[in-house]
């Protein structure tokens, strides 16, 4: 998927993906991670997302990652935060309270920045990528994360063939595939929710669950 296409999408307001809530599964989920106060958590591909306003709420310092420059102003414009804002090899980094958003490229990203975060929050990410880029994504991003991360992962699970991504259908066949070398994925919930959804049903979909996995570090 070349990065035009999702600059495309938010030019062009086509944003049905963002949310205007806070994911409930986040809410449920999060908690028994149990990350210390302060922990440095990952958000890729964050849009515009107010899950990054929770996640600081709940004493994390938030780093996400956005190649719109668009979503990412409108993001501190619509939570009513005056980003500062800095350059560097990443990219421009807008950073207010304790809500840092760099918007560039997250195959830029190093192990001198990964590593710092403990916690990693991916619901927008994985999903939008398409198969032959899924593999080195979780390779770079979560092979370089700090060895004792833990995270929540989000996915959608559909017949692929009966719908064109983006959001693609990752199973948990592949996810157990691209995590084997540095991370345990563990799935702790599954849900239908193409009632909800009508657009999947509208395109000709049949069934959609969208399932919720802790990671962790292999030990």
């Amino acid at each position: 998927m070349e990065a035009e296409f999702w600059l495309e999408r938010w030019r062009d307001g086509r944003t049905h993906f963002h949310q205007t809530r806070v994911t409930p599964l986040l809410q449920k989920y999060w908690p028994a991670l149990a990350l210390p106060q302060g922990s440095q958590v990952l958000v890729p591909l964050a849009g515009k997302s107010l899950d990054m306003v929770w996640l600081a709420s709940q004493g994390h310092r938030v780093l996400g990652v956005e190649l719109s420059q668009l979503a990412v102003e409108q993001f501190f414009d619509e939570n009513r935060l005056q980003p500062q804002i800095r350059e560097s090899a990443y990219g421009r980094h807008y950073t207010a309270g304790d809500v840092e958003i760099i918007c560039g490229d997250i195959f830029k990203l190093d192990a001198a920045l990964l590593s710092a975060c403990v916690g990693v929050y991916d619901r927008a990410a994985l999903v939008a990528l398409p198969a032959d880029m899924r593999a080195r994504y979780a390779r770079h991003v979560y092979g370089q994360l700090s060895a004792h991360y833990r995270g929540i992962l989000i996915t959608l699970d559909y017949p692929q063939e009966q719908m064109d991504g983006p959001p693609f259908s990752v199973g948990d066949a592949e996810v157990q595939a691209i995590f084997a070398a540095h991370s345990e994925a563990l799935v702790i919930d599954r849900r239908d929710i193409l009632d909800k959804e009508p657009k999947f049903s509208e395109r000709g979909v049949s069934r959609l669950d969208t399932v919720v996995y802790q990671l962790q570090r292999k030990g």
